[in-house]
């Protein structure tokens, strides 16, 4: 997620695009959070605060929010990006193994001319409902030889939070490899 904030933040500077679009998929990391008061803005908020965190310790907090004002900085959930063309932008799908295949699909023919679009997550955390497949996995496979899309895959040594982040990270993967299966079989 931060890395690709840098680099629609980066891009945005250096006037390559015209405004960042940050989404997600409104789902909930396994427990439910009930209903929700507010409007829109509110209620997707605790969804979107990774997005704003990076956003606020590199441009600040009142640079952002002028931003968001301007509509040059726009968050939104994935449901609403449906019918939308995106030009000049540069869109990030953050934890998109949340997303299924048909939202992914949606997402990606969104794309519009001069926009660069970054998808985030990690297939290790899905939260969808058992058996519903993931977007983010099955995109991997539909486009890996698609030319003009490149993956980039992390592992626990390119964590960087803290030294006992990574150590989780690596008895998760050990747990993984020796219990024989993935924990998410058919996400």
């Amino acid at each position: 997620t931060y890395l690709a904030v840098a680099c629609a933040v980066d891009a945005l500077e250096r006037d390559q695009i015209r405004r960042i679009l940050l989404v997600r998929p409104a789902v909930e990391a396994g427990e439910r959070l009930g209903f929700l008061p507010g409007d829109l803005a509110q209620k997707i908020d605790p969804y979107l605060r990774p997005l704003y965190d990076a956003l606020y310790e590199m441009l600040g907090f009142e640079r952002v929010h002028k931003l968001i004002e301007r509509n040059v900085i726009e968050v939104a959930p994935l449901a609403y990006m449906r019918g939308r063309t995106l030009n000049e932008a540069f869109i990030i799908l953050d934890e998109a193994q949340n997303t299924t295949t048909e939202q992914m699909k949606m997402f990606l023919t969104r794309l519009g001319f001069g926009s660069t679009a970054v998808i985030t997550g990690d297939v290790t955390q899905i939260d969808l409902p058992r058996g519903q497949k993931s977007g983010l996995r099955e995109a991997t496979e539909i486009l890996r030889e698609v030319d003009g899309i490149s993956f980039t895959f992390f592992n626990a040594r390119d964590v960087v939070r803290h030294s006992l982040v990574q150590k989780v990270v690596q008895a998760y993967e050990q747990f993984d490899r020796e219990s024989g299966g993935d924990r998410h079989a058919g996400r």
